[in-house]
C-alpha cells in the first residue's frame, strides 16, 4: 500500500482544509504543550466529511476485516471509517473497561506505563486490520494495538491517523517497528 493518493491535488486540497479546522489550545494539558483540538473538524458537517472519505478512498480496496481505534478518539472517526467500508470495528481500550475476557500490552510513557487491551474474540488469524487514532505523538499506544492484534493472528495492513507530531517520534518508531503509516497532516512542536 502506498503513501502517495491517487489523486494528489484533491487529497492535497482535502488535508489543507482539514487541517485549517484543528484548533490548537497553547499550554494545554500543561504548559509548553500545543494541543491539536479536532473538536472543530468532527463538528464541522463538511470537515467530518472530507476526513472519513479521505480514509474510506484510502481503504476501499484494502481488502481490510475490521478498523481498529484507540482509546478514546480513535472511537470517534473508527467506527464511521469502518461503516463507510462495511466491516468491522474492534474497541482497543484502556485496562479495566472491557467487560470479557481480554489481552493486554503495558507501553512506556514519558514518565511511567500504561495498558491498552482488546478481547481475546476480537480478530482472527488473518483478518486485515487498520489501525486508526487522532495523532500519532510517541507512539507508543499504536505499537502495543498492533502487537495485541498481531498476537491475535491478525494482520495489521496500516496504521492511519488525522494528525503526526514527527517531533515526538512516533511516527519513526512506527514505521521502524514494520508499520505503515497513512496521516492526513502534520504539525511542527509537542
Amino acid at each position: 500500500m502506498s503513501n502517495a493518493p491517487a489523486n494528489a491535488n484533491a487529497s492535497a486540497e482535502a488535508s489543507k482544509f482539514v487541517n485549517s479546522l484543528i484548533r490548537t489550545v497553547p499550554d494545554w494539558p500543561q504548559p509548553g504543550v500545543q494541543f491539536r483540538d479536532i473538536t472543530p473538524l468532527i463538528g464541522d458537517p463538511k470537515g467530518l466529511r472530507v476526513l472519513i472519505d479521505l480514509f474510506v478512498e484510502r481503504y476501499v480496496d484494502a481488502k481490510l476485516d475490521y478498523v481498529a481505534g484507540l482509546d478514546a478518539r480513535g472511537f470517534i472517526i473508527g467506527p464511521i471509517v469502518a461503516y463507510e467500508l462495511n466491516v468491522g470495528f474492534i474497541p482497543i481500550r484502556k485496562i479495566g473497561k472491557l467487560p470479557y475476557t481480554t489481552v493486554s500490552e503495558t507501553y512506556k510513557l514519558e514518565y511511567g506505563e500504561s495498558t491498552v487491551e482488546i478481547h481475546e474474540d476480537a480478530c482472527a488469524k488473518g483478518d486485515r486490520v487498520v489501525i486508526v487514532d487522532d495523532l500519532i505523538a510517541t507512539g507508543g499506544t499504536m505499537l502495543a494495538g498492533k502487537l495485541l492484534l498481531e498476537r491475535l493472528g491478525a494482520t495489521v495492513v496500516e496504521g492511519a491517523a488525522i494528525i503526526d507530531l514527527p517531533e515526538l517520534g512516533g511516527s519513526k518508531l512506527l514505521t521502524e517497528a514494520g508499520l505503515p503509516l497513512f496521516t492526513v497532516t502534520a504539525f511542527g512542536g509537542h
